[in-house]
């Protein structure tokens, strides 16, 4: 099969691996449709995550057919068109009975670090994922979620992750009716970050970011005010002009260890590596938000050090809460969502590319080229038809 393979920071390529096979009773083969790159993949990309190894195939959202199940799938049938939740999880231990899927302790050896992920490095687990022809997905009875007749691919592809974890962002901010939201980063996940909190009652939505077509697009989309912070001098002190200032009441880091906006964080959490990845946006939140406010944290920090101003945090009684989205738990409200006509996820889809050109698409998406929000891969074998064949009884 045709799949990206990683060669290193900054190079990727497309070519031929083995095909997936059943490596267990629970196991299903997807034939993939429709995959994307995430902002996390970047980080990946970008060698900012530790263990990510040479060969290994990126891609935690992706969509496609079942073409093969394991003895013991009872959920899943051959030709079932499925989403799969970027999270790998066994729905069974402690974790997952209390449907925090993102922290499954079953899935993976390093799980007291972190739960498992399809394409990321082998610190989630070291499964291949879905920026291929085919992917194995474990778990099978488990994890993917049979795509409803009325939600269209480029809409479910972005239910494996970007859309849910925005849509986390904003309920960990326990948003209240009225509150004002600051989002910093207007990539995919922002951007959904932003739309869904007006969804929990925010009564003002702000977003922070550097490129001004991301904060063109994210302004129209969410219908919030945005902010250039290459025209702040101090985000802290801006954010508390805008709030009669008290500071936000909710503060969001969409944007992780590849945040750009101070030189000291730079050159030591992406450049020299002596901290898991740029901290400034953990440092703006915790000095943005209001005094008693809360930060949600989804943007994606390599493990386990970042220099973080918790001396503050304590001081201004601030709630911080994190975690990787559990998918699975918020699909059905986001169904519900999109069939009510309140969010559509597919407008944020700006990019088609063949999977033989992933090379193309990560230098275009890391660059923030050609207006470029969210790109997806379409494999060769996408679009293929093939006959289903039906057991008679007789």
């Amino acid at each position: 099969m045709l799949a990206m393979n990683y060669r290193g920071p900054y190079r990727v390529r497309a070519q031929h691996k083995p095909d997936p096979v059943i490596e267990h009773p629970g196991d299903a083969i997807v034939r993939v449709t429709r995959s994307c790159i995430c902002g996390s993949d970047l980080h990946l990309y970008h060698g900012m995550v530790p263990d990510t190894r040479v060969g290994h195939t990126f891609g935690h959202e992706f969509i496609g057919i079942v073409e093969d199940v394991g003895a013991g799938v009872q959920n899943l049938k051959v030709g079932d068109r499925v989403l799969v939740p970027f999270n790998i999880f066994c729905g069974s231990c402690f974790f997952c009975q209390k449907e925090l899927y993102g922290n499954c302790h079953n899935m993976n050896a390093e799980s007291t670090a972190v739960g498992s992920i399809y394409g990321y490095s082998h610190t989630a687990g070291g499964y291949d994922g879905g920026q291929a022809e085919y992917v194995r997905v474990p778990m099978a009875d488990v994890g993917p979620m049979v795509i409803p007749d009325d939600i269209v691919d480029d809409d479910a592809v972005l239910l494996t992750d970007a859309l849910p974890t925005g849509y986390q962002a904003a309920e960990m901010g326990d948003i209240q009716e009225g509150d004002t939201v600051v989002v910093f980063g207007a990539g995919p996940v922002g951007i959904f970050a932003a739309k869904s909190a007006w969804l929990f009652g925010a009564g003002r939505v702000i977003v922070v970011d550097e490129v001004e077509y991301r904060l063109e697009f994210v302004k129209n989309y969410a219908q919030c005010e945005v902010v250039n912070f290459k025209d702040v001098g101090d985000m802290a002190l801006h954010i508390k002009k805008m709030t009669d200032w008290l500071g936000a009441d909710v503060c969001i880091d969409a944007v992780g260890g590849d945040a750009a906006g101070s030189m000291a964080q730079t050159l030591t959490g992406r450049l020299m590596k002596m901290q898991a990845g740029a901290a400034t946006v953990l440092h703006w939140c915790i000095n943005s938000v209001r005094k008693g406010g809360n930060v949600s944290i989804v943007g994606v920090y390599g493990p386990t050090f970042n220099m973080v101003p918790m001396g503050n945090a304590l001081n201004k009684g601030i709630t911080m809460r994190m975690n990787q989205a559990s998918v699975k738990r918020h699909l059905p409200r986001l169904i519900e969502h999109i069939r009510a006509g309140h969010i559509d996820p597919k407008q944020i889809i700006t990019h088609r590319v063949p999977l033989e050109e992933v090379a193309d698409a990560y230098h275009i998406f890391s660059s923030k080229l050609d207006n470029c929000i969210k790109p997806i891969l379409i494999p060769p074998r996408a679009h293929e038809i093939r006959a289903v064949k039906a057991s008679a009884t007789i």
